[in-house]
């Protein structure tokens, strides 16, 4: 088999689990045959994904030739010169503004607000993406429905960000060979991940990047604070005690590093039973407007725990896009309130 043979041959191999080819995915990179030794270059990011695609190459090719030498392509190492909160570095000179969505523990809607904040803005005719920094729990993927997508390399060297809803996305979930791969990573690694997704993604120019934070104030926060000049954090709760005793900490953190702050949005807020219309705040009441008025910063707006949200979110059909009317107004408005309290870039 010549080199031409093997590229053709290679082309059509089907990602594990995946109805697309790896060409289709843009996984393969340099080919040579010589002395019946095969060189094979594999395009990606993730080790998980490098040694999935190896494997199946191994499994159809290695009778065929008296050697595999199957690499995965470096990219240059990165400059690790990091800022400081204080003058950070700008790592995305390509967005004229930057939203960092965040709370302070698990399980608030973060991501559902970040995906349907997103939308919002490029409904207004803005230039949007979204980084999936969430890299233990990414979510944004399934939310947006290119959970199914890998992913995949330009001419230029590039990521290509996945699209959908009007807006450009990228998450290391789109790197793993299956959606229920962990990343057993080190903070480090995940810091140096979210560096790679800012700097080696061809995102083109972008009025607003929307960052879905991890929920707490550790590494991920900190880094981004210190590698990008956020203009605005949005900080996401529920109107319980305990979630609001966390988004304190992360306010705080905030103020300490000098993010400024767009202001508070209180998810699942309360909930109207579909039979009765009956008003229940399962989770405590004004929460987040008490949040607000302590720390002196804005109070964005609330969203009801309903089952549309929910379900559609599951799907992948954000409410903001797809829902009712008066789904779609919740997030309109906050995005107004948004654009309202901060100094943005337009």
């Amino acid at each position: 088999m010549n080199r031409s043979e093997l590229q053709k041959s290679l082309a059509l191999l089907k990602y594990p689990d995946i109805d697309r080819t790896i060409k289709e995915l843009k996984l393969l990179g340099e080919v040579t045959v010589n002395n019946h030794v095969a060189n094979i270059e594999l395009l990606t990011v993730s080790d998980e994904s490098y040694l999935s695609v190896k494997k199946l190459i191994e499994q159809n090719y290695s009778t065929k030739f008296k050697a595999l030498n199957i690499t995965k392509k470096t990219l240059g190492k990165k400059d690790t010169n990091y800022g400081d909160s204080a003058n950070p570095n700008n790592r995305a000179p390509y967005a004229k503004n930057i939203i960092a969505v965040t709370s302070g523990k698990g399980g608030v809607g973060k991501s559902t607000v970040s995906v349907n904040i997103a939308i919002a803005l490029a409904q207004k005719g803005f230039k949007v993406g979204i980084l999936d920094a969430d890299v233990y729990g990414p979510n944004i993927p399934r939310l947006t429905n290119i959970d199914t997508e890998r992913i995949k390399w330009g001419d230029n060297n590039k990521i290509i960000p996945a699209e959908n809803y009007g807006l450009k996305i990228m998450s290391v979930a789109l790197t793993t060979p299956k959606a229920d791969t962990p990343l057993v990573w080190r903070s480090s690694v995940a810091v140096n991940a979210l560096i790679q997704f800012l700097e080696d993604v061809d995102w083109g120019e972008l009025d607003f990047m929307v960052i879905d934070m991890p929920p707490g104030t550790g590494d991920v926060q900190l880094t981004m604070a210190q590698e990008l000049p956020i203009s605005a954090a949005v900080l996401v709760t529920t109107p319980q005690v305990v979630a609001t005793d966390d988004v304190s900490r992360a306010i705080m953190m905030f103020k300490d590093i000098n993010v400024p702050m767009a202001g508070v949005i209180e998810n699942m807020s309360f909930f109207i039973a579909p039979d009765t219309k009956n008003r229940y705040d399962i989770f405590g009441t004004d929460g987040g407007k008490r949040i607000a008025k302590k720390y002196d910063i804005p109070y964005l707006g609330e969203i009801p725990l309903d089952m549309q949200i929910r379900e559609a979110s599951d799907k992948g059909e954000p409410p903001v896009a797809l829902g009712e009317q008066n789904t779609k107004k919740y997030y309109k408005d906050i995005v107004n309130n948004i654009l309202d309290t901060s100094e943005f870039k337009l």
